[in-house]
């Protein structure tokens, strides 16, 4: 699914070039969960907006669904961010004034999805979230748990085969990150590719594969 070749990234601040990515070579196969840690400042973060089509690379090739990114306009881009990837956030990225279901909605809206579907498909995900009796609560009526369960369902909604997910549980407690640990395990199960980076190594334990990443390239020890 993913085919990353000498993937590298930097950046221009004033006269200086800030290398983030230095050459990475990385393959993940369809129905993989795997998890990406390191140091903050090592470039996991980069990496993980290039392969959710958030950024470009700044050299190499990336191959996504068999399609070569560097190919793509930005609006092929953006159809792939809103029918095929799903992004799960550290900080939840909940809209405060809209409630929970209207939150899941969102994806939804951009595709132009009329507003029976839409509703009846965020009402189905927030179910088995077990949160059908919050659909109406805001976010700030919610516990941390489940405001990142409103947020993988919104990420579920648009029924995506790759998920994208950038310290799932760095703002909750153990026993809440392992519950939403063994929904992404469970989601991965289902036949899911399932990208994370975390610092968490209770959380990397639920993925198939652990990669390390150290001053922007990749190491596998």
């Amino acid at each position: 699914m993913i085919e990353l070749t000498n993937i590298r990234k930097h950046f221009i601040l004033g006269n200086q070039r800030i290398d983030v990515v230095q050459g990475i070579d990385l393959t993940i196969k369809a129905g993989e969960f795997i998890a990406i840690m390191g140091k903050s400042g090592s470039g996991k973060s980069t990496l993980l907006n290039i392969i959710g089509c958030l950024d470009r690379p700044s050299m190499g090739s990336y191959r996504l669904f068999g399609n070569d990114v560097a190919r793509m306009s930005d609006r092929q881009l953006s159809s792939i961010r809103s029918h095929q990837i799903g992004f799960i956030f550290q900080s939840f990225n909940l809209i405060a004034k809209n409630s929970a279901i209207e939150n899941i909605e969102k994806p939804l809206i951009y595709q132009g999805i009329g507003s029976k579907i839409r509703n009846a498909k965020a009402r189905n995900v927030l179910c088995r979230m077990g949160l059908s009796d919050r659909a109406h609560h805001l976010p700030s009526q919610l516990s941390g748990g489940q405001q990142q369960r409103v947020a993988v369902a919104r990420a579920l909604v648009t029924n995506p085969n790759l998920l994208i997910a950038d310290e799932p549980t760095g703002n909750l407690d153990s026993n809440t990150s392992a519950e939403i640990m063994r929904l992404l395990r469970k989601l991965c199960d289902e036949g899911r590719t399932v990208v994370m980076v975390t610092h968490d190594p209770s959380a990397a334990e639920f993925s198939d594969r652990v990669v390390y990443m150290r001053d922007g390239v990749l190491s596998h020890d």
